[in-house]
């Protein structure tokens, strides 16, 4: 997640998108070719709700006779966020699928595989061990299917130093928001009393859609504090679940950094290519009363299009020529209606297009894309995340997106570059990038629920003029076989 993978779309991952899966008793070796990334990335599943068990970090270390740019770090840590469900996560989205509902929330949450004190199960808890004055690099990855998180650290102040593997301008606060997707390095001086601190996550929640909100924790560790007490959980300073300020707040701190470790600064100023996408949750009838539980069955789309996932890999189908079906190039640019995407839309009844339809960008191309959140269904944030690219994250505001007035607020001096963004509720966020990276790329939301109701598009990228600007040649060893080829 987040290597972008120049011109080798064939080892980027996602299922019927770029590979067909991996079927059981076979193998596939992935080609994994960075260029820019410096820092924390992840890698996970992309079949289906795997990804919640099957995930790790994906660490780039500075590379030899470099460093980083602040006073090296005495230790890193590996922080990861994740979701705890009592159930098969292959049979959870299976189920829903089938009888047209949203999969239910988790049970629990778990820092590093853990759950720590705050829920009745004898699960055990995650213990950092710091030397007094020393200081530690978080990497914390958000793995968590459809939540949103806070983090803070009882009595100790994190500096931000870095997102989806891109150095920042440093800055201190007592909180960090992250999507599931993104990836953030941060420092922590361990300077207070030698005793045990509290590391605690929760949810930020803005939609109609049902949450659990409980605090989960872990332990910031003093070596040689033997047991003692700790602060209650419940009294770390975190915002509240539904905190749209702190989170905005937050989110608009975070700057790019003019250092050499970071790629060159290439904000695109004259556009070629606009995209407006309108972001919904649905419902439409359901086609199997005896399966489903209601008349309906839940659905997401971009531009009034749901994304429906062909039997054959779309990088397959493209690349080959001869194969035909499989997609087509018609996304919408824009919603096919405007409305007042934020206001009151219980009357308006959107009809959506189910399809397997992409977006065609020219090589080099400067692209914007503006994402606009609705209040369709529940309403409420989207994280959403591009394959093959990293994007400058260059405006965002509330309401309704006005493409005469808005664009005059845009950060183009020192926007962060980044791989997933958070897309606010009842409000829009702009990206842009150069298309420079030919191949086929997916756009997702990283709520695995949207992602698997149809909130997902394609890009394809084609090839330049050369053959140093052309889609690599498929592995001399071949590609999964799907097995409706």
């Amino acid at each position: 997640h987040g290597v972008k993978q120049p011109r080798n779309p064939w080892s980027d991952g996602p299922e019927f998108v770029t590979q067909c899966p991996i079927q059981p008793g076979t193998n596939f070796t992935y080609q994994v070719i960075l260029s820019d990334e410096i820092g924390t990335l992840w890698w996970h599943a992309h079949s289906d709700w795997t990804r919640g068990s099957v995930h790790g970090a994906f660490v780039i270390l500075p590379a030899p006779h470099e460093t980083y740019p602040f006073h090296p770090p005495d230790a890193d840590q590996t922080i990861i966020l994740e979701s705890w469900y009592n159930d098969d996560y292959l049979e959870l989205i299976r189920n829903s699928t089938l009888d047209g509902q949203a999969v239910g929330i988790p049970n629990a949450y778990a820092i590093n595989g853990h759950l720590g004190d705050t829920y009745d199960c004898n699960d055990t808890i995650f213990r950092m061990e710091v030397n007094y004055q020393d200081t530690y690099l978080l990497r914390i990855i958000n793995a968590a299917m459809n939540e949103e998180k806070f983090f803070s650290i009882a009595n100790h102040t994190l500096i931000v130093v870095a997102q989806d593997a891109s150095y920042v301008t440093r800055f201190a606060t007592d909180y960090i928001m992250i999507t599931p997707g993104q990836t953030m390095d941060v420092l922590v001086h361990a300077n207070q009393n030698i005793g045990q601190y509290y590391m605690v996550m929760r949810n930020f929640h803005d939609s109609a859609a049902s949450s659990n909100n409980n605090l989960t924790t872990a332990i910031f560790q003093y070596k040689n504090s033997v047991g003692g007490p700790r602060n209650n959980a419940s009294l770390v300073s975190l915002p509240e679940p539904d905190d749209s300020n702190a989170t905005s707040s937050f989110l608009s701190r975070i700057r790019n950094l003019r250092v050499r470790q970071n790629p060159p600064l290439r904000v695109p100023r004259a556009i070629h290519r606009r995209v407006y996408i309108a972001i919904s949750t649905n419902s439409i009838p359901c086609t199997n009363d005896s399966v489903c539980v209601t008349e309906e069955r839940f659905v997401a789309a971009l531009n009034n299009v749901s994304f429906v996932f062909p039997v054959i890999d779309i990088l397959q189908a493209y690349y080959k020529r001869s194969i035909n079906g499989v997609f087509t190039k018609d996304f919408p640019l824009e919603p096919p209606e405007y409305y007042n995407f934020t206001g009151d839309l219980t009357i308006l009844n959107r009809n959506v297009t189910m399809g397997t339809k992409v977006v065609m960008l020219n090589y080099g191309e400067a692209v914007e894309i503006v994402f606009q959140a609705t209040q369709f269904g529940a309403g409420g944030s989207h994280p959403f995340h591009l394959h093959g690219f990293s994007f400058y994250r260059v405006g965002s505001g509330s309401g309704n997106f006005n493409n005469v007035t808005d664009p005059k607020s845009y950060n183009l001096v020192d926007p962060p570059l980044i791989n997933t963004v958070h897309v606010p509720a009842s409000g829009w966020v702009a990206l842009r990038f150069f298309a420079n990276n030919p191949g086929v790329w997916f756009s997702h939301c990283h709520f695995e629920r949207h992602s698997s109701w149809g909130m997902d598009t394609v890009f394809i990228v084609k090839n330049g003029g050369t053959k140093a600007t052309s889609i690599r040649p498929p592995p001399a060893s071949g590609m999964p076989v799907c097995s409706g080829a």
